[in-house]
């Protein structure tokens, strides 16, 4: 049997986090990952990072290999009618930008920070089920490489499993309340050697549908193109892809060239909406993608699953250092009031730039009409931009 203060569910940038942050502080902790280090330390996930996760990583000493290889972008550019706009994020935000770097490079910078600081990451070890998370402390088991099951004691579970993980199904019935929403289709995204077709990221408002132009290097691209949300990859050869893309950026009007390369990972991402409410049961905290999606529209899934560790991590340091368990007791609401803020521009940026099959010609002209309005009126640009590069902490979930 094993003892420590938090045990964490998960080895994403949530769980990693929070882990940092919790032994820069003194308290222990252990992380539990059913995947192994190469496998997590390879999945190519979300790669834009807010203004205040940067800092963050950087305060945290995890920041070295992202200050010398990311990319900072200080705008982006929305596409519609063959034109584009560029919203300047630096301009509009008193010189904020954000941060091109991809989530497996932040986790293989997280997971190195934490193997120096000797903080504990059990690899190929599922956590199977959590118990006493009423009581007066919580148990959790879990089955380890070699296949041998044992059980963590911990004053506290972080579940940072991710949407598919096991934490949030742990909770009672009746314990929560779920929101969600589903959209009509689907992002078909590849990741190519080839150089990026702009320096900044593309937003593309399509008659044929959304198209995204991102990036990882210099030398590799991220792409993604609208499609129904029951398309089969199959249905995608790359010649398809880079044609498509192509026609809705408008190459041949004058619009981005294209280069097509290797294609080196395809996928297709379903859009959701989700959250689950509250995000703490007992001696469970929940955290990230176990608790919430949010469409990839506003580049926000992984700044989000950061800032709740934020949280959470603040809340255990004032708990155990200054016994004062309001922000543990606050967490659910102080973290959600960033979610939902996040889901409403999240949801806002998805609505503007794809085409909904059920939708009239007179919606798609109101589209147009709110493109044109962002682009055109500094209030209207300055709420994207600070939205996109990240509202301060503060301003968004209250902390002071």
């Amino acid at each position: 049997m094993l003892r420590t203060q938090v045990a964490i569910v998960g080895a994403g940038p949530a769980g990693l986090t929070l882990a940092l942050l919790l032994h820069r502080i003194g308290i222990a902790a252990i992380v539990l990952e059913s995947r192994s280090r190469s496998y997590v330390e390879s999945r190519v996930r979300a790669g834009v990072l807010e203004h205040g996760t940067v800092e963050l990583l950087c305060e945290m000493g995890a920041g070295d290999r992202l200050r010398r290889e990311a990319l900072t972008h200080r705008g982006i550019a929305l596409r519609f009618n063959d034109e584009s706009r560029r919203i300047d994020f630096e301009d509009l935000t008193a010189g904020k930008t954000v941060t091109v770097y991809g989530q497996q490079e932040v986790v293989k910078d997280l997971i190195a920070a934490l193997c120096v600081a000797g903080v504990p990451i059990l690899f190929e070890t599922p956590a199977l089920a959590l118990g006493d998370l009423e009581g007066e402390h919580a148990g959790l088991r879990y089955r380890d490489a070699a296949g041998a099951e044992g059980t963590i004691v911990a004053d506290y579970v972080a579940g940072c499993d991710g949407f598919h993980g096991m934490c949030r199904d742990a909770l009672p019935a009746g314990a929560s309340a779920v929101y969600e929403h589903v959209y009509p289709f689907s992002w078909l995204g590849i990741l190519a050697q080839s150089p990026p077709v702009s320096e900044e990221l593309i937003y593309t408002n399509h008659e044929r549908g959304f198209a995204l132009v991102s990036m990882r290097s210099p030398t590799v691209t991220r792409l993604y193109l609208q499609c129904p949300a029951n398309e089969e990859l199959a249905e995608w050869p790359d010649d398809r892809f880079w044609a498509e893309l192509r026609l809705r950026l408008g190459s041949d009007r004058g619009g981005p060239d294209v280069v097509a390369g290797p294609v080196s990972q395809k996928g297709i991402t379903p859009m959701r909406s989700f959250v689950t409410e509250p995000m703490r049961y007992g001696r469970l905290f929940l955290a990230g993608d176990a608790a919430h999606i949010v469409p990839p529209t506003g580049a926000k899934g992984m700044n989000l699953a950061i800032a709740d560790v934020r949280v959470l991590a603040r809340a255990f340091e004032a708990h155990y250092f200054r016994h004062d368990s309001s922000g543990l007791d606050d967490y659910s609401e102080t973290c959600l009031r960033r979610v939902w803020n996040t889901q409403r521009f999240s949801a806002w940026m998805t609505r503007m730039l794809h085409r909904f099959d059920d939708r009239d010609p007179f919606e798609h002209r109101l589209q147009l009409a709110e493109l044109r309005y962002v682009t055109t009126s500094r209030a209207a640009a300055q709420t994207l931009a600070e939205n996109y590069v990240g509202l301060p902490f503060a301003r968004a979930d209250d902390l002071s």
